[in-house]
């Protein structure tokens, strides 16, 4: 209310000032029986074709006194052009900076959420951008706005929002009740867990993935609610003993859970089964073979939801249906995986 009767009161000022030099004109050009200018409505016109800088010359003072009043209105939409061009390019400033600092939001939707940005978050996220997976970056630090824009090239499939990560009401604008997946990216543990807590609390429909620095805090995690965890330790360990005791299952392995570019790299995929799948409710083997005649692709295990539960099946017993809502897990070519999420009319990854 306080604002609106300032408001009020400025306006009420500056409209008596107006009338003020309008009359003041009017009475210095009443000396002159020649001039244009008679009436309160020709002093008005004057003004308002001065100050918005048509200037038709139909009503000019002609006296000295009504000239000076004349040079105020002159300057006045000098002033009014000045600040109506300054709102204009602070308006559009604003704007920039505002989508920039992604303050517009997303319309994003099936989309995974990165929370904290660093290089393991950009290695992450680089993955994701290579086979076409729409993200969302949340980073509480200014500087890294830039930073992943330019990374990225300002592409459409990655939005950035700057963002303090207990700002939830300024967090929404990642759409992340609609997001398929959050990884929580924090610089401990305990920062993820607090994340974790509190984003549950907030944010009930993704899933929530976090890589821990001890191993060991696992099932503290998976009780908290968090869907996968992984070591970085265990996960780096294991990769260096099988580079020792097996190189070339370890190379192979290492490319398996990379993103498959061409026909010589090779991507361990998987795609939901959905009603127009050509395979639904054939039996496994079929699908097997099948797929590996004509696409080169292996199937290697089965998701399917088991009394409420999602479970992994490996390379399963060739009696094994597929069916509608189930993951087919796949070896494929970067050549061929382009064919396979046509033929399934799907996008890999979760959906």
């Amino acid at each position: 209310m306080r604002i609106k009767q300032s408001t009020l009161l400025w306006g009420a000022f500056y409209l008596l000032i107006y009338i003020v030099l309008v009359e003041t004109m009017l009475y210095f050009e009443s000396f002159d029986p020649n001039s244009t200018l008679d009436t309160f409505g020709e002093g008005v016109w004057y003004s308002l074709v001065t100050v918005t800088s048509v200037g038709y010359g139909d009503y000019v003072p002609s006296t000295i006194g009504g000239k000076l009043i004349g040079g105020i209105f002159v300057l006045m939409s000098l002033i009014s052009f000045g600040l109506f061009v300054g709102s204009i390019t602070n308006y559009f400033r604003v704007m920039n900076e505002n989508k920039k600092m992604g303050y517009l939001g997303t319309k994003f939707d099936n989309h995974t959420v990165i929370i904290g940005w660093n290089s393991f978050a950009r290695t992450v996220a680089d993955q994701l951008f290579e086979i076409g997976s729409k993200i969302a970056i949340i980073t509480s630090s200014k500087e890294n706005v830039e930073i992943i824009l330019e990374h990225f090239h300002h592409h459409k499939n990655v939005y950035v929002l700057f963002s303090e990560f207990d700002n939830f009401d300024l967090l929404k604008n990642a759409n992340i009740d609609k997001a398929s997946m959050v990884f929580l990216n924090g610089k401990s543990d305990t920062e993820n867990l607090v994340h974790l807590l509190n984003f549950k609390k907030r944010f009930k429909a993704p899933k929530y993935i976090v890589m821990l620095e001890n191993g060991d805090l696992k099932d503290t995690f998976m009780s908290a609610g968090v869907t996968y965890t992984l070591s970085k330790h265990e996960l780096s360990a294991k990769l260096m003993a099988s580079y020792i005791f097996e190189p070339d299952v370890a190379e192979f392995g290492e490319e398996l859970i990379s993103n498959a570019k061409n026909e010589t790299e090779y991507d361990i995929m998987m795609y939901r089964v959905i009603a127009t799948n050509p395979y639904v409710n054939k039996d496994y083997d079929d699908v097997f073979f099948e797929l590996k005649k004509k696409y080169n692709t292996i199937v290697i295990g089965i998701s399917k939801m088991i009394e409420g539960k999602k479970t992994l099946i490996k390379n399963p017993d060739y009696e094994v249906k597929v069916e509608i809502g189930d993951y087919l897990i796949i070896i494929s070519n970067g050549k061929h995986s382009a064919k396979i999420s046509a033929l399934f009319g799907v996008e890999e990854g979760v959906v």
